[in-house]
């Protein structure tokens, strides 16, 4: 098994870097809502000029790439402020299987556009589980986004996959825990890459931040619950994401 682990950051390490987080994402996202408006302005400016002003056309396109990439870089600010940010549990006993099945709806038309066939295998008798449904929901779309964006860029390249691409999210009790995995039939993950895939900022897909699969570590950890996975370079990755039933032991104390 291709797995990492980390000691959880302390509360009070999470404090501070819950501070730190909100002041920079502040200092930054101004100057990039300024930069975006004047492009918008710039933009307009060029908006009726003819089809035939080479130099009016060229500045269009410049300005459009400019705008694309502030739009990138407001979309890593708000991953960072997601993954830095200081949160506290709402916990409640929650049914799984009702939440990924949401989830599960809501990528479902990317992954139709991808070519991606998409499979929900619940366990019925799961019990409800003591945790916070909001960043449950979170954790989980950011591992289907990784998968679907892994396997996006493998069936955009020069050849065509040698098999179905497929997605399986799938529900079951073990032990005192609920274990969710997150299957597809991608890439798969070297073993040299899997010592870095929960290091933030580490990316390998040209629209990855590098900050979702650490944004689910963290709370995995946050409930008392693990991430871990299991790849194989050409066939895919299962991300498990185990939880206990009870919800964390420390939780509101």
């Amino acid at each position: 098994m291709s797995d990492v682990r980390h000691s959880p950051p302390t509360a009070k390490g999470l404090e501070y870097l819950g501070a730190v987080a909100g002041g920079l994402v502040h200092e930054i996202r101004n100057p990039l809502s300024t930069m975006n408006i004047t492009l918008q302005l710039l933009q307009e400016d060029f908006a009726d000029a003819p089809e035939d002003d080479e130099r009016a056309q060229r500045v269009q396109r410049r300005v459009t790439a400019l705008r694309r990439e502030v739009t990138r870089l407001e979309e890593i600010l708000d991953d960072f402020q997601r993954y830095a940010g200081m949160r506290r549990l709402d916990l409640a006993q929650i049914d799984v299987n009702r939440v990924l099945e949401e989830v599960t709806a809501f990528v479902r038309p990317e992954c139709a556009r991808v070519g991606v066939r998409l499979m929900f295998w619940p366990d019925r008798s799961l019990p409800l589980v003591r945790l916070d449904e909001r960043l449950l929901k979170q954790a989980v779309l950011n591992l289907l986004l990784n998968a679907i964006q892994a396997m996006e860029e493998m069936a955009g390249g020069s050849e065509p996959p040698d098999r179905t691409l497929e997605l399986i999210v799938r529900t079951r009790t073990e032990g005192e825990t609920v274990r969710i995995d997150v299957i597809d039939t991608g890439p798969g993950i070297p073993p040299e890459v899997g010592q870095k895939v929960f290091e933030i900022w580490y990316s390998r897909k040209r629209k990855g931040t590098g900050l979702g699969l650490p944004t689910a570590r963290r709370i995995a950890e946050e409930h008392a619950g693990t991430l871990e996975f299991v790849s194989e370079p050409g066939k895919g990755s299962d991300f498990v994401l185990r939880l206990p039933l009870a919800g964390p032991p420390d939780a509101g104390a």
